[in-house]
């Protein structure tokens, strides 16, 4: 069903699992206060692994004391999830905090990191909230209002927002990247943001240039 912000705050505070939209090229993601609602809406087990929503400055910092990153890597991170919106592996210690758990697996933690301004009321409201993009198990993820509606379950709060609504270039779930602890970086999945380039090297490489301080 369609909702505005007031509903998918209401929504998300009885614990259920929303659809918002992200910014073009990306497109939209199911999310929840908890690992199982996100799991129940896609369809698939509830145990199966999640991404922590990065968008809290505060929860963000607590994520990065539990990983093993070194200091010029934390600053990658930060630039990488604030300013690229990739969804980021990263390491982190044993005996992460049961929140981090759901987003933990083999010592390492997803994380997504867009904080797009039209969905910021919704995201304020929430500090920690479990993400995953936004599809039923076996089909893409959804690029708009009505594949939305179409896909997921009615009763589902799907956010419309007419900025989100299809636009060339075409949409495209987020680029995964892999943060080791000295800072180095390996795509662990294809996505929008490095469909652009030429190949796997050639957009790692533009990271580099593009964060070399880092």
């Amino acid at each position: 069903m369609i909702a505005d912000i007031e509903g998918v705050r209401a929504a998300l505070a009885r614990n259920a699992a929303v659809v918002l939209p992200n910014p073009v090229p990306l497109t939209h993601v199911v999310t929840a206060t908890t690992p199982a609602a996100v799991n129940a809406a896609k369809g698939r087990p509830a145990d199966q692994a999640v991404a922590v929503w990065a968008h809290s400055p505060d929860v963000l910092t607590e994520i990065i004391s539990a990983t093993t990153l070194a200091p010029a890597a934390v600053a990658l991170a930060h630039r990488l999830l604030g300013d690229e919106h990739v969804t980021l592996l990263v390491p982190t210690s044993p005996g992460v905090p049961a929140w981090l758990a759901p987003a933990t697996r083999d010592a390492w933690t997803l994380l997504f990191g867009a904080r797009w301004a039209p969905v910021r009321p919704v995201l304020d409201s929430f500090p920690l909230l479990y993400v995953s993009s936004a599809n039923r198990t076996g089909h893409p993820p959804v690029a708009s209002t009505a594949d939305a509606l179409a896909m997921f379950p009615p009763g589902t709060p799907v956010l419309d927002l007419a900025d989100s609504r299809p636009a060339e270039p075409v949409r495209r779930a987020t680029t995964t990247l892999r943060l080791h602890p000295d800072g180095g970086l390996d795509l662990h999945r294809r996505g929008a943001q490095d469909h652009p380039h030429r190949d796997t090297t050639a957009y790692l490489e533009h990271l580099r240039s593009r964060y070399p301080e880092s």
